[in-house]
């Protein structure tokens, strides 16, 4: 039995798992490694080349399994690593993509955190190659404290912690029940994010740049719509955190919070107090009223400035966006995140 088994999905990646499997070869852990390879519908190279690297990675001491199927069509990464799982052996788990490269440390530094950490998703930092790509994301992910880890779960971003960087306990995996199977499309890292953080699981982060998370347009997070991120969100939110309110204010009376508010359930919307907002023209106008509505008498919800309005809020408002204008309004109010507010932005 290993004391980590790292999880490594691959389809196609001829161009990328030179670079990915060095970084296997080079942790400087000096616990029991094993990688389980599952092999998705591979046309490419990438078998050849994972067979070049078996000498190198056995010289260390690294275990591998190597698994997958040759048919027609590939079954996604929810699917490939659900049988890299299921192979490996190790009590802790290292997901591991096969366009990224982990510095030589990764295992050593999350491995510790785990232990200290237990039924925690384990992250990190990271950087971006090409260098700059997603930038406002990267500082976003990069920034938050572990608190916010929790609090800002609902963002558009999609988990607070990167699916690149994941390191658990296998029973973690286990008891959220693996990872949605259902293809290109579907975001079985928000899903298993969310399914865990409904299970009590924990958030935890180590805060030093451990992995080189690549972007490029074939990666699978661009197969997926917006739409079904939103969806997610909303009734994460709304089990979470609205359910339990008795009446908040949506802050931003734009397009966004207006889409938020059609969203939710009839009993939330039931719940909105107001819309809040710093524009002039949208709060002369006094009223948002729900025309789409199907009760008899349409709600008429009143927008107000963000300085008359009272919290709990769910903020609409993306960050880092007007100058740090927005942050400025909220950090006049005197408001405590996590309590007084939440962003869904």
């Amino acid at each position: 039995m290993s004391d980590v088994s790292i999880i490594l999905a691959v389809h196609n990646a001829e161009r990328w798992l030179d670079d990915c499997l060095a970084s296997v070869v080079e942790q400087n852990f000096s616990g029991k490694l094993e990688l389980s390879i599952y092999l998705d519908a591979c046309t490419d190279s990438s078998e050849g080349i994972i067979q070049c690297w078996k000498d190198k990675l056995a010289e260390k001491d690294i275990t591998v399994i190597i698994s997958g199927h040759q048919d027609s069509c590939p079954r996604g990464a929810g699917f490939s690593k659900n049988r890299a799982v299921m192979q490996s052996s190790g009590k802790y788990l290292c997901i591991l993509d096969a366009d990224d490269v982990m510095c030589n440390d990764r295992i050593a530094q999350q491995f510790a955190a785990a232990k200290s950490q237990p039924n925690s998703i384990i992250g990190c930092r990271f950087h971006r190659m090409p260098e700059g790509s997603t930038e406002r994301y990267t500082k976003w992910a990069n920034t938050l404290s572990n608190d916010q880890l929790y609090t800002q779960a609902y963002t558009s971003h999609g988990p607070t912690l990167i699916m690149p960087t994941w390191f658990f306990e296998r029973q973690v995996f286990n008891k959220v029940g693996g990872l949605d199977e259902g293809g290109k499309g579907v975001p079985e890292d928000l899903i298993f994010f969310y399914k865990h953080l409904e299970l009590c699981g924990k958030l935890y982060c180590v805060e030093h740049d451990l992995l080189m998370y690549r972007y490029h347009p074939g990666s699978a997070t661009c197969s997926i719509s917006e739409e079904t991120i939103w969806r997610l969100r909303v009734d994460f939110i709304q089990r979470r955190v609205l359910d339990k309110w008795e009446t908040f204010t949506i802050w931003n009376a734009g397009k966004q919070g207006r889409k938020l508010f059609r969203s939710l359930t009839p009993q939330n919307q039931k719940k909105v107090s107001a819309f809040c907002d710093v524009d002039e023209k949208k709060i002369a106008k006094k009223f948002y009223i729900y025309e789409e509505s199907k009760e008899r008498f349409k709600p008429k919800i009143p927008v107000i400035d963000f300085r008359e309005a009272a919290p709990p809020f769910i903020i609409c408002i993306k960050l880092d966006l007007t100058s740090g204008n927005f942050e400025k309004n909220i950090d006049s109010l005197k408001l405590l995140e996590g309590t007084d507010y939440f962003h869904f932005n």
